[in-house]
């Protein structure tokens, strides 16, 4: 039996250049911009023309290219170590597309695509599941193939968590003297209001993060849960990060919950932007941790979601 295990993920630009085309292929995805085609295709043009300039400039802060590319390639390279399959990787909006990754699946006689998403939202897990499938369906591999929609309750997944959090603490700190955010990327109130999972997993994850850390006997001043990342003038999910911040005495301790992979939005706008916002409120520590990456306690989460699926 031949098994390939795939990790889908929003992906993140390889160069400067490849900007523009995560750009463009992001707010032409149907669950990101409501909107029917052509107006979709306009809106997306719009906000390219605005944002473009500023989101190169942000990637060269970064090194050129997304963090998202060397933690994904990473990741894989020790996976393809632990699993009795082999992995790849597929990104949704830049290169590796699942068209690339397909021809590559031919001769495989079961497939497991595994979201890089811990939680189900249109805007992610089904907008990545149904891409795949619609390209797996062309080569006729769609009856190979086996998903998975959320497992933010694996016990594996939530350790990780911790020990990223627990990282971000210097020998002899208490974490009692620090507050804790879970930072979830934003999403508009109009589609949780139509019935998006996401809010909704998101706190069910931070009350499994939150008994692993009493489990442990880690301890914070105070937990909460913010959400960051938004855009244009609509309503999103609140509390809003930085009115959030603005609540913190002194000390503060951030843990990205959306992602299980660093990127841009990690490594740029919370690590850079959001310090930034700290450090106007007069913030005396602001610390953001690690998200699960090639962590060991992520990859057995990842081993054994595989082998439920099986």
């Amino acid at each position: 039996m031949k098994r390939a295990v795939v990790l889908m993920n929003m992906g993140g630009p390889n160069n400067v250049e490849e900007v523009k085309v995560f750009l463009r292929n992001m707010f032409n995805d149907k669950y990101i911009i409501g909107a029917p085609q052509p107006i979709r295709a306009m809106i997306g043009e719009l906000i390219i023309f605005k944002r473009l300039k500023e989101s190169q400039e942000n990637y060269n802060k970064l090194g050129g290219m997304s963090p998202i590319v060397g933690h994904t390639k990473r990741l894989v390279r020790r996976l393809n170590r632990e699993l009795d399959a082999d992995v790849f990787h597929e990104m949704r909006y830049t290169p590796p597309f699942a068209s690339e990754v397909m021809q590559k699946l031919v001769d495989y006689d079961e497939i497991y695509a595994i979201p890089m998403y811990p939680h189900y939202s249109s805007t992610t897990t089904k907008s990545s599941i149904e891409d795949f499938m619609k390209v797996a369906k062309k080569y006729n591999l769609d009856k190979k193939v086996k998903t998975i929609d959320s497992y933010y309750e694996n016990k594996n997944y939530n350790k990780a968590i911790v020990e990223r959090i627990k990282q971000t603490l210097k020998e002899g700190e208490n974490s009692e003297d620090f507050e804790l955010i879970f930072s979830a990327h934003g999403l508009t109130q109009r589609i949780v209001d139509k019935g998006d999972l996401y809010q909704k997993h998101i706190l069910a994850n931070v009350e499994c993060a939150k008994k692993e850390l009493e489990e442990q006997g880690v301890k914070f001043k105070n937990i909460h849960v913010a959400y960051q990342s938004r855009l244009g003038p609509m309503e999103w999910l609140r509390p809003y990060l930085e009115d959030k911040l603005a609540e913190i005495e002194s000390k503060v301790i951030l843990y990205p919950i959306s992602f299980t992979v660093d990127n841009s939005e990690t490594e740029y706008e919370l690590d850079m932007e959001y310090l930034e916002v700290a450090e106007e409120l007069g913030l005396e520590d602001y610390r953001v941790a690690k998200t699960p990456n090639h962590h060991p306690y992520f990859m057995e989460a990842i081993k054994e979601i595989y082998e439920s699926m099986k």
